[in-house]
């Protein structure tokens, strides 16, 4: 095996000085950075930069012959291509947190293709629609959406350090579910390079694939999404937010109970979620509180939310 990754490192070098046409010590140094082995004083680090879970980062874990963070999409095309030749699967990683360890483990050799340098995203406020490449997170994505609009927003999750690659591909569940769907369902366009090295968008990849590419956790399987073509949708200038704790003295079972009963009916523009034992409700409402305040008083008075607790 030591032979087909020195193989497989000289081969994706070549490859990447062909691409850039190094001709500096400067050029090759800037390169050697694409490529990261054991032997390399960075390894470690790069390889748990986004690893949450510690269970698949123990001594006996298995750990990837290369890691390659490529900077170009022909950087892609060539890691796949040497890897097939060589026999090592490729797990892609797009940065956030994978408890699972999908993104960064496995029982075979292995090279982990790191989209950490293809985080580009760009904002269309005219039409309504963002490019965002896979590597980069959900609060870059929100904070350069808010940055060019503040009425145009995007139905995902609630934690900044998500990596899009994983949450689109996986569905995305976020506080604008119940009125705009899953951020899988604002995908409108990707970009993806198949198994085969080919670069094929939405039309030249064909609606089958480009619906299994979105949720379910299917998209690694079909190749390498490199950036996602997104649907922003209209929100308000002001939203209100708020968090009511109930622990058991307080009912809290029976208002979580209650809460099972009546969650599904409040106003599309209200989103609610609990947590733990002791009930924890976050909420995110799209409208200010002087509306929101009749509207739970109406659908969920038992929570009791009261002026105070909004912002």
């Amino acid at each position: 095996m030591k032979l087909s990754v020195s193989s497989l490192v000289f081969a994706l070098l070549f490859s990447f000085l062909l691409e850039t046409s190094a001709s500096t010590n400067e050029n090759f140094i800037h390169i050697s950075i694409l490529i990261y082995t054991s032997s390399n004083s960075s390894y470690s680090s790069i390889l748990k930069s986004s690893i949450r879970n510690t269970r698949f980062s123990t001594p006996s874990t298995l750990k990837p012959q290369v890691i390659v963070t490529p900077l170009l999409v022909s950087h892609i095309q060539e890691t796949l291509n040497c890897s097939q030749k060589h026999g090592l699967q490729v797990r892609v990683r797009s940065g956030g947190h994978d408890y699972e360890g999908l993104s960064y483990a496995s029982p075979v050799p292995f090279v982990i293709l790191d989209l950490i340098n293809f985080r580009n995203i760009s904002v269309d406020v005219k039409n309504s629609f963002a490019w965002v490449q896979s590597g980069a997170t959900l609060g870059e994505l929100y904070y350069w959406i808010a940055n060019k609009s503040i009425t145009l927003g995007f139905p995902a999750g609630v934690c900044p350090t998500i990596g899009v690659g994983g949450h689109f591909s996986g569905g995305g569940y976020g506080t604008l579910l119940r009125k705009y769907g899953l951020a899988a369902d604002n995908v409108i366009d990707a970009h993806l390079i198949g198994v085969q090295g080919r670069f094929l968008d939405r039309k030249s990849m064909g609606e089958d694939l480009f619906w299994a590419i979105r949720g379910g956790g299917g998209g690694a399987s079909f190749g390498v999404i490199v950036e996602w073509k997104i649907q922003l949708v209209p929100v308000p200038s002001n939203v209100t937010v708020f968090t009511v704790n109930k622990n058991l003295e307080q009912n809290a079972t029976k208002i979580l109970h209650r809460w099972q009963y009546v969650a599904e009916k409040f106003d599309t523009d209200l989103f609610i979620r609990n947590r733990t034992v002791q009930a924890s409700f976050n909420s995110l409402y799209l409208g200010g509180k002087d509306k929101l305040l009749p509207l739970m008083q109406k659908s969920f008075p038992e929570l009791g939310l009261v002026s105070e607790g909004c912002i």
